[in-house]
């Protein structure tokens, strides 16, 4: 019997009305699957039986021997494509997958925002499904004025419909976790950087990592000022000059303003 190991944050998914709301919430189309931590194959299985085709990541070496006994037809016949490494190794660089992809994971909760980040900037990852602390979640689907409103969640709505689908129960898992998750879908409507594109937000990669720094700067002390925060990075008159003819009031939080605000004032900036 296979038992969840602490260090890869790993709770197994058992609650089988769980598992069929997650299937029944992935687009319907031919696109390939990305499935990243499939964990004992439960998905997967689903997955396969719904005639898609999967490339699932798992940095477990136990659980790959296990997995490509479970799954030894579907990988002779190509159905099923099974990486054993560390999926942001692999994603260092380039696309998962060359051609346009769905992503679907339970993600350990040290590693969940990292993955997510990642695959929103992967071109070729069109929707997001994943299952993750329900924080998490919270701050990547606020709006702003709500309290969990930050850089989290200016990155992913930039580019994306963002919606928490449902929670979960601790007790849908073996072991339980510590708290309730979430199931968080995020469908991309265009992209932060392609060359060439007049749909995305950026020119450049460098321009991107500039918004994300800005947006780090402009949060890093919420119950400061945004102008006050922003003095790390400029002048105070600059600042102020700047805010007065966006028509910004000089006391706004930074989670007051909207996204347009936020990549407008980057625009200003630059």
């Amino acid at each position: 019997m296979l038992k969840a190991k602490k260090r890869y944050g790993q709770n197994f998914l058992k609650d089988e009305t769980i598992k069929l709301k997650i299937i029944q919430s992935m687009p319907n189309d031919n696109k390939d699957i990305v499935e990243i931590g499939p964990g004992l194959g439960d998905l997967t299985q689903k997955l396969l039986d719904s005639k898609k085709s999967v490339s699932a990541f798992e940095i477990d070496l136990e659980l790959c021997g296990f997995l490509k006994d479970k799954f030894k037809d579907e990988l002779s016949s190509g159905e099923l494509t099974l990486v054993c490494s560390d999926v942001l190794k692999r994603w260092e660089g380039s696309s998962l997958l060359s051609q346009k992809y769905h992503l679907i994971a339970n993600l350990p909760y040290y590693i969940a925002t990292k993955i997510i980040l990642k695959a929103l900037e992967d071109n070729k990852c069109d929707t997001i499904l994943v299952m993750v602390q329900k924080e998490v979640a919270l701050k990547f689907a606020a709006k702003s004025k709500d309290k969990q409103f930050g850089s989290l969640a200016i990155l992913a709505n930039s580019i994306a419909d963002v919606e928490v689908m449902f929670d979960v129960s601790r007790d849908s898992f073996e072991p339980k976790p510590k708290v309730t998750s979430s199931v968080l879908r995020l469908k991309k409507v265009k992209e932060f950087v392609d060359e060439g594109s007049k749909d995305a937000l950026f020119e450049s990669f460098e321009e991107f990592e500039k918004f994300k720094q800005m947006l780090r700067v402009s949060f890093s002390s919420p119950r400061k000022t945004l102008q006050k925060n922003l003095q790390a990075i400029m002048q105070k008159d600059d600042i102020l000059d700047l805010f007065d003819k966006l028509n910004l009031s000089f006391s706004v939080r930074p989670h007051e303003l909207s996204i347009e605000t936020y990549h407008l004032l980057f625009r200003k900036i630059k």
